[in-house]
Formats: structure tokens, C-alpha cells, sequence
């Protein structure tokens, strides 16, 4: 009898190994085609059949704290847009310790262009975060003389090709959309940007996929922070970034309140708008993912166990079920494994051809989500013990239930 029961036990782990398999097999064919298509990388800027007949004056906000290292590298490119309408662009040193006003005055005498103006925002007021103060206060002193038709929010590590704005107020103006974001390509040069940045804005367009956002009356709502281009009617309506001061995922919070008070929206990868910000070992990388990743899931531990729960099983069990029934002999566990694993590299490869990489890492996306796994956890465990979201020497607490702007 003992002999009967071990094969038995055996049969039945295997087969609840094998159903377990087959229901991540069916995730990835829902996620392949339910899924807004998110895979598709072919989401750009929305073709304009003419441009403007007037050109809508624009003010550029750029705020920057501590942000030296990079400004050589993106602010000459902001500086130098060609665009055929009055541009200005407003520099907001946040405290800064670094001498990046200093700098980006400096820049700005050597390269010519656009006027520049270096402004301080001063101290941050309790419930605001520190990004969100300088971007309002530049708001504020590029509209207080009557002010730009649109407003461009660009980070300081952004560098922007030289048609870039022109671009950008085209599509908004011939497309009659509120706000216009594109997804900046992140620098690819280190093995540690090569496995985690692509996969950074694959899962990225996973939660958030492009063509659901772009649907004029769908619910799901994103922008991408490094660039946004946004009607000044529309920030007005809207009532931001007062509406979202507490906010640290800003850029979700943004495209939401804009969407919300009936706003178009847009969002794409882009073709000449990139971050020239270093992330070249796995701790820089690490932080930037686990600065907002609990609050991604709103402070919840019942969404921290359901998505870990959830990367386990769509991105882990596949190359284990496949390995494992490979080496086990059990060919429906390893075809159903396997096949799973494939649709989850072939909905890679085009994120990867984006940021022009070979195809092998897309065999790696299970460890590179495990990683992802571990940011979030780390994340939420930060949040436990009262550092929350930090970032640039500041750390932000979760927002109070009965903040009128949650």
C-alpha cells in the first residue's frame, strides 16, 4: 500500500501544479488580447493633417531640485525648441543645494533661445509635495500677466528634440486634446538599466494601456510626468495641482483630475523626447521603482498580497511549470508552462525593439518581475516604518483619509 500512495500523492500534486499552470496560461491569452493591446508599442503622437494657423504662447515649467548633474544634458535641448510661436520657459529651483539656478542661468547665456526664468518657490507648505509646489508656483508666475494658452511640465532631466514642442501643441491643437503626455525613453547603457528599465515601462503600460487611456470616454487615466503638455483651461477646471498637492504618482493624479472634469487626454511613447538620467547600478534603480510603488496600491495590504500574489503567478509559475515538467516528464505541466512563457516573451519583444535591445532578455522577465516584486514589498515595508515615499531628501507620509484632495 505504501507503494500505491507515494505515486498517488505525486499524480495529484502534478495535476494541481498542472491547473495552476494552465489558469496563468489563461491569464496571458486574456491579457494578450483584453488587455488594451498594451503590448503594441506603436502608440505616437496623433498625426495632424496642418498645423496651427496661429500658434498658442507657451510657457515650458521645469522644476528642478538638486538637479546639476543632469541640466547640461536636457535644458540646452528645452532652450533650443523651434517653435513658431512665443515660448518661455520658467526654471523653479527647489531648494536646491547644488547651484542648479546658478547653472541653468549659466546654460541658458551660452545656448541663446528660449527666454529663461529661474524662480523659487520657497519652503514647502505641510500636504504638498515638493515637485507639485515648484510646478504650481511656476504656473502661477507664467500666468500672472495674463499667461500661455498651454503649459508644458517637463522634468529637468529631460532632453527634448528640437521640433519637440512644435509637436506637441500641433497634435493638441489638431486633435482638440486637453493634455498631451508622451512616455520620455529612458536611458538604456548599464545591465542593470538593460534588464529593469524596459520591463519598467512594459508593466507600466500593463496597468495603464495607452489605448484606453486615449479613449475619450474610458475610465482609465495616465500620463507620463517627464512630459506634458496641458491647456491652461484645462489646469484650470480641473483646479491643479491644488486638487492633487499630496499627490507623489503626480502624473496619474494629474491625467485623472483632467479626465475627470471632462478633459481629452493623450498618452504615447515618444520618438524624440528622452531622460538623460543616470540609473547605473541596481540601488538607484531600486529606489526609483520603490519610492511610490505602495502607494501605487493606495497604502493597501490587501493589494500588496493580491499583487504579489498575482506577479507570482503569471510571471513565475511559467518557466517553473516548464523547467519543472521538462525535468519531470510531465509534458502537459511543461507545454502548458512553456506556452505561457512564450506569450509572455512575445508581448515583451516590442518594448524591447523599442528601446532598440536584443530579444534574449525577454527570457529573463521572470526575474526581472521578481525584482519588481521585491521593490514593492521593500516599499511597502519603508512605508511601515515611517519613511513613506523619499525622494530627494524629503519623505512624504501616506495622505490623511479626509484630505479634500485624495
Amino acid at each position: 500500500m505504501t507503494h500505491v500512495a507515494g505515486p498517488r500523492r505525486q499524480t495529484a500534486r502534478v495535476t494541481w501544479l498542472t491547473w495552476v499552470t494552465v489558469v496563468s496560461l489563461l491569464a496571458w491569452v486574456w491579457l494578450l488580447l483584453a488587455q488594451g493591446l498594451f503590448w503594441r508599442t506603436d502608440v505616437r503622437l496623433p498625426a495632424v493633417a496642418a498645423e496651427p494657423r496661429e500658434w498658442p504662447d507657451v510657457a515650458v515649467v521645469v522644476p528642478a531640485r538638486d538637479e546639476a548633474e543632469v541640466l547640461p544634458g536636457s535644458l540646452p535641448s528645452v532652450l533650443a525648441q523651434r517653435y513658431p510661436g512665443h515660448a518661455e520657459v520658467f526654471l523653479v529651483d527647489d531648494g536646491s543645494s547644488d547651484g542648479t539656478g546658478e547653472l541653468a542661468r549659466g546654460l541658458a547665456d551660452r545656448a541663446g533661445g528660449l527666454p529663461l526664468r529661474v524662480v523659487s518657490p520657497g519652503p514647502v507648505p505641510e500636504g504638498w509635495t515638493g515637485k507639485l509646489w515648484a510646478v504650481r508656483h511656476g504656473i502661477e508666475v507664467a500666468t500672472s500677466s495674463g499667461g500661455p494658452g498651454f503649459l508644458l511640465l517637463t522634468d529637468a532631466d529631460i532632453a527634448h528634440g528640437p521640433d519637440s514642442l512644435r509637436r506637441l501643441v500641433a497634435a493638441a491643437e489638431g486633435a482638440g486634446l486637453d493634455m498631451v503626455s508622451q512616455m520620455a525613453r529612458l536611458r538604456v547603457a548599464t545591465t542593470w538599466e538593460r534588464l529593469i528599465v524596459p520591463a519598467f515601462v512594459y508593466f507600466f503600460a500593463q496597468l495603464y494601456p495607452f489605448r484606453r487611456v486615449n479613449r475619450p470616454r474610458g475610465r482609465t487615466a495616465a500620463a507620463a510626468g517627464g512630459c506634458v503638455l496641458i491647456r491652461r483651461s484645462a489646469v484650470e477646471r480641473a483646479g491643479v495641482p491644488d486638487a492633487i498637492r499630496h499627490a507623489v504618482i503626480d502624473d496619474v493624479a494629474l491625467a485623472r483630475a483632467v479626465k475627470r472634469t471632462g478633459g481629452r487626454i493623450w498618452l504615447g511613447l515618444a520618438d524624440e523626447v528622452d531622460s538623460v538620467r543616470p540609473y547605473p547600478g541596481l540601488s538607484e534603480l531600486w529606489r526609483m521603482v520603490s519610492r511610490s510603488a505602495y502607494a501605487q496600491l493606495r497604502h493597501s495590504p490587501v493589494l500588496l498580497a493580491g499583487t504579489v500574489l498575482g506577479l507570482l503567478l503569471v510571471y513565475v509559475v511559467p518557466p517553473l511549470a516548464a523547467i519543472g515538467g521538462a525535468l519531470a516528464g510531465d509534458r502537459w505541466l511543461c507545454a502548458a508552462g512553456a506556452a505561457a512563457w512564450a506569450l509572455m516573451c512575445g508581448t515583451y519583444l516590442p518594448m524591447l525593439r523599442y528601446y532598440r535591445q536584443p530579444p534574449w532578455p525577454a527570457l529573463l522577465l521572470p526575474f526581472t518581475a521578481v525584482l519588481y516584486l521585491l521593490m514593492t514589498v521593500d516599499s511597502a515595508v519603508q512605508h511601515g516604518r515611517g519613511r513613506g515615499a523619499a525622494w530627494k531628501g524629503r519623505t512624504y507620509a501616506r495622505p490623511r483619509p479626509d484630505d479634500a484632495s485624495a
